[in-house]
């Protein structure tokens, strides 16, 4: 979708669809809506007394223009409760706008910027959650269809009157426009089938983004991952036929900077529980186990195009978990890159053997702040449903910044404890450490199973598990595969735009 900003007057746009909006509970339209509502006669008021539109957040309706002013016709959103607007709201409103504005086939789409004048919300901020909701809500995931349905809007105009506004609006515009692409660009790969996306498909997908974005990326093979002692993730990858691959893709900024940080994705890019084997139900999304890779993978191409004064290292150690005759079997014994030996008690907690070796590779090289993200555990979906991550943080000034970030990009976050007295649930009668301890708290003990490879250094954990992939649509993002921690990422290594 092409994305830009003019300043006129909607009234003088031709356009297929002109978008407006409307707050729940006024019955007389003011601002922009108003002046539209006007040029066609009133319509939009006799609609809203005759059918009992009701502005609640998420609910369109269209008029037909009939030729009084250039766009063929007018969507009307929804933006819910003035007191409670902010900018998720804005995202919802302009996907379901954008959404209707697809099912009528046009392909130029006009819209004002969302409470950005009577909802009192900067320009800037407004233009960003607009274009995010139009390019996230239309998502299609059609790749393997022979004959694709749905229709793709071309073209995004953002309109205003006000020429003071214009600067702030195109650069909100621009971010929304990279993190939404970035978001959807995850969502494609973790959509995409497991035998389609495998580890030498994410490594791949690795390198066309470096030769494309000027970044530098490294691939380590099966041989390198042995020969520097990353025996955990090693015992993850024993049971696949598909070859692991550990890839590093690093940004460096034009400026020389003193801050690396690193971001770690899980990229399990099919997970069968191993020996350890999961029933049929469960294991049928398990393509999505690498969710926190596309995330990091993903981001990675934002951030070369935001180019953020920071260095930053993207770090997915990919394989499938599978139950083949190599397979490592309960009750093994493994050592990490940094030492460390962990008794594999269940096959199915293989994720945090994996990001040990991956934290520790980030601290090899130099990292001073971790974030790692990962469809760790289904414990942490029960604990928070799917509306938002765990966080788990070891430094209150990372906690406080990722908190933020999430907030300001609606990759929400919910802090949990590390809690260190339940260390005792992951200590090893014959190792340093088992991967699992027990039903209670499982989310803290894969945390605290991570912290140990940290070595100190400032790090978080983000346990993805609920958001990464929704069974149904939540006003933003469909059913499927979900971009989540993307726009987080982006937040947190480029700060606003």
């Amino acid at each position: 979708m092409q994305v830009s900003n003019i300043t006129a007057s909607i009234l003088d746009v031709a356009c297929d669809v002109l978008i407006v909006n409307l707050f729940e509970g006024v019955k007389s339209p003011g601002g922009a809506t108003g002046a539209v509502d006007r040029a066609l006669g009133g319509q939009i008021s006799e609609i809203i007394e005759r059918e009992g539109f009701e502005g609640k957040l998420g609910q369109v309706m269209t008029v037909r223009t009939g030729g009084a002013i250039p766009a063929r016709a007018v969507v009307v959103a929804g933006l819910g409760k003035a007191e409670k607007f902010d900018r998720g709201a804005v995202r919802k409103a302009s996907a379901a706008a954008a959404r209707r504005a697809a099912e009528m086939k046009a392909s130029k789409v006009a819209t004002i910027l969302h409470g950005a004048g009577i909802g009192g919300m900067p320009a800037r901020q407004s233009a960003q959650a607009t274009v995010e909701g139009a390019i996230i809500g239309t998502y299609r995931f059609v790749a393997y269809k022979s004959e694709p349905d749905g229709h793709d809007i071309a073209e995004l105009v953002i309109v205003d009157n006000d020429a003071s506004k214009f600067a702030d609006a195109e650069a909100g515009a621009a971010r929304g426009r990279i993190a939404a692409e970035a978001v959807n660009r995850a969502r494609d790969l973790i959509n995409s089938p497991a035998n389609e996306v495998t580890p030498s498909c994410l490594a791949d997908y690795a390198r066309r983004l470096a030769s494309e974005a000027g970044l530098d990326v490294t691939v380590l093979e099966r041989e390198d991952i042995e020969k520097l002692g990353m025996g955990a993730f090693a015992s993850v990858a024993k049971g696949s036929a598909q070859p692991p691959k550990f890839i590093v893709l690093t940004y460096t900024p034009p400026a020389p900077s003193d801050r690396t940080c690193a971001i770690v994705g899980k990229g399990i890019t099919f997970d069968s529980g191993g020996l350890s084997l999961k029933d049929g139900s469960s294991m049928a999304t398990m393509k999505d186990d690498m969710s926190g890779a596309a995330a990091v993978l993903t981001a990675m191409g934002a951030i070369a195009e935001i180019r953020p004064p920071v260095k930053v290292m993207a770090i997915v150690a990919a394989t499938e978990n599978m139950p083949g005759g190599r397979a490592t079997r309960p009750g093994d014994i493994v050592r990490a890159m940094n030492g460390k030996t962990i008794e594999v008690e269940n096959t199915d907690a293989e994720g945090r053997l994996t990001l040990a070796d991956a934290v520790s590779y980030a601290v090899r090289e130099g990292a001073d702040e971790i974030v790692d993200l990962a469809t760790l555990t289904g414990a942490c979906v029960v604990a928070l449903g799917r509306g938002m991550s765990g966080l788990f943080c070891n430094d209150p000034s990372l906690e406080s910044r990722l908190l933020a970030c999430g907030k300001a990009s609606g990759d929400l976050l919910w802090p949990l404890p590390i809690f260190d007295d339940y260390f005792e649930n992951i200590k090893s009668d014959v190792a340093d450490m088992k991967n699992t301890g027990g039903r209670e708290g499982s989310a803290i003990a894969g945390a605290l199973l991570i912290r140990e490879f940290a070595e100190g250094k400032p790090w978080a954990h983000l346990d993805i598990a609920g958001p990464a992939y929704i069974d149904k649509d939540n006003g933003l993002v469909g059913k499927g595969g979900a971009g989540a921690g993307v726009r987080l990422l982006i937040e947190y290594l480029c700060g606003p735009a």
